[in-house]
């Protein structure tokens, strides 16, 4: 019964995760100009060039993630989650930012995590949308209202935990 609990409770967050990141993938509907230059001749213009290289990151950054999935089989448990829920997770992630590495997406996971309880304006969704913008870890966590030592020392205790997981 508890396990069928800390299951739905699960698929809960991963639903959740996804409909923010739809939220955000939403918002980013923003254009960058350009239209047809870049494309070094090729005839399908910028903008397809552009969605294809994208789409080819993403899986390339998709691959990686289960290597290290694979080469860390204790990982997702040490981090009281699942190795499907950080692929599900890191999978809607890399729709709104194809250049997010999955350490990122960890960081950005258990940062959330850590902290939204005494900090509830940072979310692994806040601090993912922070990343999209171009802004790292720590500057998104002080733009979310920590300073730049308590975002420094969130992010020292982070890795460290990430590193005594991938240990186990």
């Amino acid at each position: 019964m508890q396990k069928e609990i800390k299951l739905i409770a699960r698929l809960g967050l991963v639903f959740l995760l996804m409909a923010g990141l739809q939220v955000v993938v939403s918002a980013q509907g923003r254009g960058r100009g350009g239209g047809g230059g870049g494309s070094g001749g090729s005839s399908r213009g910028g903008r397809s060039d552009t969605g294809m290289g994208s789409a080819r990151l993403q899986q390339q950054n998709l691959e990686q993630a289960d290597q290290e999935l694979h080469d860390h089989p204790g990982m997702a448990a040490n981090l009281h989650t699942s190795a499907d829920e950080l692929r599900t997770g890191y999978q809607a992630a890399l729709i709104t930012n194809p250049n997010l590495k999955f350490g990122q997406f960890v960081a950005a996971s258990r940062l959330g995590a850590n902290l939204g309880a005494t900090n509830p304006n940072i979310t692994t969704n806040a601090i993912l949308t922070g990343l999209a913008s171009g802004k790292s870890i720590g500057q998104t966590l002080q733009d979310l209202g920590l300073s730049k030592e308590q975002a420094k020392d969130a992010q020292k205790r982070t890795d460290k935990e990430i590193k005594e997981a991938k240990r186990s």
